[in-house]
């Protein structure tokens, strides 16, 4: 079996196109290449919507010609539910969009947003992975519904039309929001190099929050150098093969 690892820009708009940039380059050249995936929100915070910046959406289509995996991430990654649960509560400030949502309502936000990102980059997306890592059961109905291949949450990646599991174990990500997160995130990423060799499949997730911060882009690059090692910069198709 092939060990593979995955790794991901989240929260990719216009909003954060500096950051995104910054994470790109810093990703090829770890990985040799455009080996990894890209999650696209339509509107981050209904302030930067895609479908009115057209030079970001070139962008775009540029990555994904040159083999940068792009996924839908939501729609406004804003969580307006007016009740929330413990994860939206404890897991994420705010951003889990897709939480609390009925069938109906995450089914009309992926259709909405899955044809602003599919004309952007001229092609289908390669899947639908929720905000914050974040679903209700009905939006797993409604992503499995949607006909996605493929889908992922804090634990594993899925094909959403079989529920077949496709890869088990837990992101590597970093927290920027507050020193505690911060310290946190690096002691679970310094945890995980010392102890995720042995899994088939390890996943990394950056964000456009760690660029600030350069205490995580050294664990990020400890990371990634870590894991290219061992496993093979990939793409979350190959799951599929």
């Amino acid at each position: 079996m092939t060990r593979r690892l995955l790794a991901s820009i989240h929260d990719v708009g216009p909003k954060f196109e500096g950051q995104v940039d910054a994470l790109s380059d810093r990703l090829s050249n770890a990985l040799g290449g455009p080996r990894f995936a890209m999650l696209v929100v339509p509107d981050h915070w209904d302030e930067a919507p895609l479908s009115a910046s057209p030079a970001f959406a070139a962008r775009l289509r540029r990555w994904a010609d040159a083999g940068v995996e792009m996924f839908l991430h939501g729609w406004r990654h804003r969580d307006d539910a007016q009740t929330k649960g413990f994860a939206q509560r404890h897991m994420t400030a705010g951003e889990g969009e897709f939480a609390g949502l009925s069938k109906v309502e995450a089914a009309m936000l992926i259709a909405d947003g899955r044809k602003v990102v599919e004309d952007a980059i001229g092609r289908p997306v390669a899947g639908f992975i929720a905000p914050a890592w974040l679903y209700s059961p009905g939006a797993v109905d409604a992503v499995r519904e949607a006909g996605f291949a493929l889908a992922e949450d804090h634990m594993k990646v899925w094909a959403p039309g079989t529920a077949r599991v496709l890869a088990r174990g837990p992101v590597i990500t970093w927290a920027s929001r507050s020193p505690a997160r911060i310290k946190s995130s690096l002691m679970f990423s310094s945890l995980a190099r010392a102890t995720l060799g042995i899994v088939p499949t390890v996943r990394v997730a950056v964000h456009p929050g760690d660029v600030s911060v350069p205490e995580l882009l050294a664990s990020i690059d400890a990371t990634l150098h870590r894991f290219s090692r061992s496993h093979v910069p990939s793409r979350y198709a190959d799951l599929l093969a």
